[in-house]
């Protein structure tokens, strides 16, 4: 008699951001993270912008920014309103708001559902 032991996933996921590659986006270049993770609902993305963003919108994702580093002068236009951001504060966009960043940098986005580069439409 053969006894097989089945191997359970282990109850977490790492990613290392600095091992993941960064792609171009609207806001600049994102590392997204999870987006393979089948049991988790969104992904998680580290994006660097370094320059004015382009204005874009999706209809089916809620992204939430929080801000980790900033120039003294960033802000993020939402629809048409811009607001100053500071390292520490977080903005959630519902789908339809039409955004981009103005300014030098580094975001954490939590993405939800998981990211589809097909819902990102340009203004």
């Amino acid at each position: 008699m053969q006894i097989v032991i089945e191997k359970s996933p282990p109850p977490y996921e790492i990613a290392d951001f600095s091992k993941i590659e960064g792609v171009p986006c609207p806001c600049g270049t994102a590392r997204r993270a999870f987006a393979e993770i089948e049991d988790f609902p969104g992904t998680v993305h580290v994006t660097e912008i370094s320059t004015d963003a382009q204005t874009h919108y999706h209809k089916t994702l809620t992204e939430t920014y929080y801000f980790l580093e900033c120039d003294e002068d960033a802000k993020m236009q939402l629809n048409d309103e811009i607001i100053s951001v500071r390292p520490g504060m977080s903005i959630m966009i519902r789908p339809g708001t039409h955004h981009r960043a103005i300014g030098k940098m580094k975001v954490l986005i939590i993405v939800l559902p998981k990211f589809d580069p097909t819902d990102e439409f340009l203004v």
